[in-house]
């Protein structure tokens, strides 16, 4: 059970963090040739077309957007088999050579983003792979940061920090809770 704790970042805060996220991207890939943005289901996705419209206001070019679903490269479900399928991406565009930036909701222990790395693998090889994070909420397992982050929040392990977007859930925002037993 969870039990509401506070409200991180309501509409405002996350769409003033994702325009920054997108100036920073721009910014360190000095423009958008070349650039690629792949959302992580769920939550990853709509949050990367979000910057992908921020770079299309800001620079008036569209960056290739994709889908990738990691359900099948996560370490801590149980092997399907040793070469996993990857189902339900999309990604209609090479990645092969390209400055690709990986986006999701919250950054926690790594492993999705290690996860993400490994599915992406299975459609090229790109020049570089960056990550961007709405929420990094600290606890690593894995040598893995974001290099851009809308907020950082320390956290216990007994909390959970909920990300709330269109079309999953009815409102934009970042929310804690605590986890209850």
């Amino acid at each position: 059970m969870q039990q509401y704790k506070a409200k991180l970042m309501d509409e405002a805060a996350v769409t003033r963090a994702l325009k920054r996220i997108s100036h920073e991207i721009l910014e360190k890939n000095n423009g958008c040739e070349g650039l690629c943005l792949v959302g992580i289901k769920r939550r990853g996705v709509p949050l990367a077309r979000m910057i992908a419209e921020n770079i299309r206001n800001i620079e008036g070019c569209c960056v290739p957007t994709g889908e990738l679903d990691i359900t099948f490269y996560r370490d801590d479900l149980t092997a399907i088999s040793k070469e996993p399928i990857v189902r339900n991406n999309t990604l209609d565009f090479s990645i092969e050579g390209k400055r690709l930036v990986l986006v999701d909701d919250v950054l926690y222990t790594g492993r999705t983003a290690r996860a993400a790395m490994d599915a992406l693998m299975q459609h090229g090889r790109p020049a570089c792979i960056q990550l961007a994070v709405l929420v990094d909420r600290g606890h690593r397992e894995l040598p893995i940061r974001g290099d851009y982050v809308g907020k950082n929040v320390p956290t216990s392990k007994s909390e959970l920090i909920a990300v709330k977007l269109p079309p999953y859930d009815d409102c934009i925002a970042a929310e804690l809770y605590e986890e209850k037993n």
